[in-house]
């Protein structure tokens, strides 16, 4: 048994007046456990597939690749190590569930929510029999070594999203046959332009687009979102933006690493607001894990100031053909000089210009499909609907909760992430203390910190199901803050861990 070493996370905690949650800690699979779970899943072949696509997998072909070869294919630069710390003590929590359960006080954690760390690729594998292979073995083998620590750790299941069927398929699997609460979909699927793939096949794998499973999605994917709700699990999101657009060096992986996570939830988040995913499903939630908020704070107010100038009434009023054409060609007239002479009615004529496209009025109006009518309903999306995954490091994370800056006083549904389990958290029982750091430099108030690590985390986790925490250390303190909220708010549905139904 590991005795807990006394830490100032622990210290921490033990000062505050509400539990801490950590809503995106990372397991570091044990390997050749996962594997035997593979081989059950998919057989023989699949699991030998498996080993040589990991053998020819970027991180180790970049450092395998001479100079020249990295430029040729514009290998992209992958980190300097797979595996977390040199600690042995640290790393073996990450991958031994009895061990990180026994060190959950330590670290100054009352529960936590444990992610993948290989398994973040796995959905985006781009095999389908290999794909959901792995992501049936991995979420088997989360289940099986997670179930007797429940009460203070969930395990997420990975959910692929390629088609709507193969993600109704595995959700279903997890939650109903696994007994998983927590999932985490991919964010986002590449799939070939047709047009290129059919005349160049060979240029295929190149020539892609992003879908993010709203706005112009190839599928509807309003059955997977109607399915969570019915299963009681919200959707989170895990995918990277690495390798997108300027995030391509060969040489520099901070270049690449810098803004990847938010850039994939800025582009999932504007498609499931712009293509009406979350009008559809106003009491569903969705969190978007590892990116921080500060591009939620921008995104809301650019939708903001996108709404005020381009809503259909505006972009009307913008018509050209309202332009008074007799005024504009007497001013023609009065100063046009030898470049108008005889030519004065050419300044009003549209031929050829852009104007002649726009005669189907539906075009005004890109907010139909997200029922945006006016600016206080951005507000409400994001208040109600979003969850933004934020690592105790990031300064960014006070903008969150800035009502001075973020349009209508708002303040975003921060939640607090560790991040524990990546190579780069070198110390796991210093993470609360640095996020209570803003506290102590008065960036953020207590009430603040309370938000970002109890309050938020739990309207996230019950969002869906309101019994996440039955049977949890936190099942009464979550039974408590619901109790209080719906007293201070009415209108507040969410009903305690302990009421049935």
């Amino acid at each position: 048994m590991v005795i807990a070493r006394p830490s100032k996370s622990a210290s921490i905690r033990a000062q505050l007046t509400h539990p801490v949650i950590d809503c995106d800690g990372h397991t570091l699979e044990f390997e050749p456990a996962f594997l035997d779970n593979l081989r059950l899943v998919g057989g023989a072949e699949v699991h030998d597939r498996y080993l040589s696509r990991r053998d020819r997998g970027a991180w180790l072909r970049w450092y395998r690749m001479s100079w020249e070869e990295r430029r040729d294919h514009r290998a992209i630069r992958p980190p300097w190590w797979r595996v977390p710390t040199d600690n042995a003590l640290d790393r073996a929590t990450f991958v031994l569930p009895q061990l990180r359960y026994e060190r959950m006080c330590e670290m100054g954690f009352d529960f936590a929510v444990i992610y993948p760390t290989y398994g973040l690729s796995f959905p985006h594998i781009l095999e389908e029999e290999l794909r959901r292979a792995c992501c049936r073995a991995y979420n088997t083998l989360q289940a099986e070594i997670y179930g007797a620590y429940a009460d203070r750790l969930a395990a997420v299941a990975i959910i692929p999203m390629n088609t709507p069927q193969e993600a109704l398929e595995e959700l279903e699997f997890a939650v109903k046959n696994l007994g998983l609460k927590c999932i985490m979909l991919a964010g986002h699927v590449m799939r070939p332009i047709a047009a290129i793939a059919k005349k160049f096949p060979e240029a295929a794998r190149q020539a892609v687009w992003l879908d993010t499973f709203g706005l112009d999605s190839q599928y509807d994917y309003n059955p997977v979102w109607a399915r969570c709700a019915e299963l009681k699990v919200t959707p989170t999101f895990h995918s990277a933006g690495m390798g997108w657009g300027s995030r391509v060096s060969i040489s520099n992986y901070v270049y690449n690493h810098i803004g990847h996570f938010a850039a994939a939830g800025d582009a999932l988040c504007k498609s499931l607001i712009m293509g009406g995913v979350i009008r559809a499903f106003p009491d569903l939630k969705f969190a978007f894990l590892e990116g921080g908020v500060a591009w939620a704070c921008s995104l809301f107010s650019d939708l903001l100031a996108h709404w005020e100038k381009r809503n259909q009434r505006a972009v009307d009023s913008y018509n050209p053909e309202k332009v008074d054409h007799k005024r504009l060609i007497e001013l023609g007239r009065h100063f046009g000089g030898k470049m108008l002479e005889g030519r004065w009615e050419q300044l009003a004529d549209k031929s050829g210009q852009m104007e002649r496209a726009q005669k189907d009025a539906s075009l005004l109006n890109e907010w139909a499909a997200c029922g945006v009518e006016r600016g206080e309903d951005i507000r409400e999306i994001f208040a109600n609907n979003l969850y933004f995954g934020c690592e105790a490091d990031d300064r960014m994370n006070v903008l969150a909760f800035n009502t001075k800056l973020n349009p209508f006083g708002a303040r975003l549904n921060a939640i607090f992430s560790s991040d524990i389990g990546h190579w780069d958290v070198t110390d796991i029982t210093s993470v609360v203390a640095e996020a209570f750091e803003f506290v102590e430099k008065n960036l953020l108030t207590e009430e603040d910190f309370r938000d970002f690590t109890f309050t938020n985390p739990v309207t996230f986790l019950t969002g869906a199901n309101p019994e996440f925490f039955r049977g949890t250390v936190l099942e009464k303190e979550v039974d408590r803050l619901i109790a209080d909220r719906r007293e201070s708010n009415p209108r507040c549905v969410t009903t305690p861990a302990s009421v049935d139904g």
